[in-house]
């Protein structure tokens, strides 16, 4: 294996390592969820057992609206990470997407670490993944025939992640030619692209042309959880110590830097709500979601799922990641029945405002 290729396993599992071990979530940012409440339902008219969780999601019927997000793939031990997390998407009847699949188009050695997910997980959709830098600067067709064939997916993931790219010690910030490219991909690619920001957040002007450019599912992916920023500079110190990138004060707000998840939401839903153009698009809630609370309140913001990758990469971590999903599922189904909405369509159309005071 040569150094280039060493480097990116390397960082695939030192971003693992330092999620798992280090304070690396946002200081002075939240995801604004904490904001809104919903309004009391004494007299509910629905059965708590009656509730019903399941939604669909490309062409599949899911029994919760619910993703496991991106998270690893490319190195020896994320082989037996995503195994894991395969089989639980499989068992619960939810998707999940692989982590970022550059290193396979760059070394087929670890493509068994991405696909051993459709595996282990046959039946529920599975979403590859690749960067905006990597289709900036152009994919032929064979190489996105590579990723989908991989994982045999049902998408495509492109992840935008300007700010992870900066702060990154070997990090590419060439972005120019993106949505060119995206266009290009969009019109040939067999399987529908979803592109999803890495913890920044997404605008309704940024919406507005992934759209243009064929993108018909968008995950925001907002600011509250992980910052990829901090976890860049922890990387970053490790390797170069005494070197200043940035002023103290310009680095403590761009370390925060991004649109907190619940105000990225819904600038892009309202985008789908006051424009038939965009009517079609598909919104997917992540960033810093915590509990099933916070999905309840994403889906009645104009979500139509919600996906989390920290907390289940911890919950993974603790031996826990089912139990974690079915919890969370429960806060849902406790929100549904003190709102009286007994399924997913209806907590879309529940009120939800902005707490008083």
């Amino acid at each position: 294996m040569n150094a280039s290729k060493t480097i990116t396993v390397n960082r695939k599992q030192s971003h693992v390592e330092t999620c798992l071990k280090r304070n690396v979530c946002f200081d002075t940012k939240t995801t604004g969820f904490e904001r809104y409440e919903f309004t009391h339902n004494a007299a509910p008219e629905i059965n708590h057992s009656d509730i019903d969780l399941a939604t669909s999601f490309l062409g599949h019927r899911i029994s919760y609206p619910f993703m496991i997000s991106s998270m690893t793939g490319g190195y020896e031990q994320a082989e037996n990470l995503n195994r894991i997390l395969a089989q639980t998407a499989e068992k619960l009847g939810i998707p999940l997407g692989v982590g970022s699949m550059r290193q396979a188009l760059e070394n087929a050695s670890f493509r068994e670490s991405f696909s051993v997910v459709r595996q282990s997980a046959p039946s529920v959709p599975v979403l590859a993944n690749i960067g905006a830098p990597e289709i900036a600067q152009g994919l032929t067709k064979k190489e996105l025939d590579t990723l989908i064939d991989i994982v045999r997916a049902d998408a495509l993931i492109v992840h935008l992640n300007p700010a992870q790219e900066l702060f990154q010690p070997e990090g590419n910030t060439r972005f120019k030619n993106f949505l060119t490219q995206l266009k290009k991909i969009t019109e040939t690619l067999k399987v529908p692209v979803i592109v999803k920001e890495v913890g920044c957040g997404i605008s309704p002007e940024t919406a507005k042309n992934l759209v243009e450019k064929g993108v018909t599912i968008i995950d925001i992916a907002g600011a509250g959880g992980i910052s990829w920023q901090k976890v860049e500079e922890e990387r970053y110190l490790q390797q170069f110590q005494h070197e200043n990138r940035f002023s103290p004060s310009a680095l403590e707000e761009l370390l925060n830097w991004g649109i907190p998840t619940a105000r990225s939401l819904t600038g892009v839903a309202a985008l789908k709500s006051n424009n038939t153009h965009y009517r079609h698009i598909q919104i997917i809630a992540s960033g810093g979601i915590s509990n099933g609370v916070d999905i309840a309140k994403a889906i009645a913001l104009g979500a139509d799922l919600c996906a989390s990758a920290g907390q289940m990469l911890k919950a993974l971590h603790e031996q826990r990641l089912e139990e974690t999903i079915l919890t969370w599922m429960n806060d849902l189904k406790a929100v549904m029945f003190l709102t009286g909405t007994k399924d997913i369509r209806q907590l879309q159309q529940t009120s939800i405002s902005l707490k008083q005071g």
